[in-house]
């Protein structure tokens, strides 16, 4: 028995492609400049120029790393140092604690740790961002510029002769 998926909503908006990248680039430009923050960009491969567009700085995804990492770090410590004081063994007037041998299972944790975070915070994200059914078209992944902007109804029309404006060859949109 195949349990039925529930409905995400649809954004109503505004899909329009483009064949330029400088073209998409001023679209997204002066869209971002109107005030329309919640803009979606499918490109086939990552583009600098669209990421300055968009106004990107760094990914979020980077904290989670810190963290995770970090955590490693000291829990690697901790564990070693921890063991070596629940079983005391002197070896030739060494003392008990020890840091430069704990150096390896710290590095190795914060490895581990900040990878598995990395992971976590690229799901979490992306299923942040799942939640809601945007406009595609299968163009976008070969030789056409995306760019789909969220916009109610009494807006579309201004939008798109925008949108035209600045280039796009085509412009659909999408109901909510």
């Amino acid at each position: 028995m195949k349990l039925p998926l529930p409905k995400r909503p649809v954004v109503p908006g505004l899909l329009a492609s483009f064949e330029h990248i400088d073209a998409a680039t001023d679209a997204i430009r002066t869209l971002r400049s109107g005030g329309h923050r919640d803009l979606t960009v499918y490109t086939a491969s990552p583009n600098h120029e669209v990421e300055e567009a968009m106004g990107h700085t760094s990914s979020p995804v980077r904290l989670f790393t810190l963290v995770g990492g970090l955590t490693g770090c000291a829990a690697g410590f901790a564990m070693t140092i921890w063991m070596s004081r629940d079983w005391p063994v002197l070896v030739g007037g060494k003392p008990i604690v020890s840091i430069p041998p704990y150096v390896v299972i710290a590095f190795e944790l914060t490895i581990l740790v900040g990878a598995l975070a990395t992971l976590f915070g690229v799901a979490v994200l992306s299923l942040l961002k799942a939640g809601r059914k945007i406009a595609y078209d299968p163009r976008f992944t070969d030789d056409r510029i995306g760019v789909f902007v969220a916009a109610r109804p009494n807006q579309a029309v201004a939008l798109e002769r925008m949108l035209r404006e600045a280039g796009a060859v085509e412009v659909t949109h999408a109901a909510a």
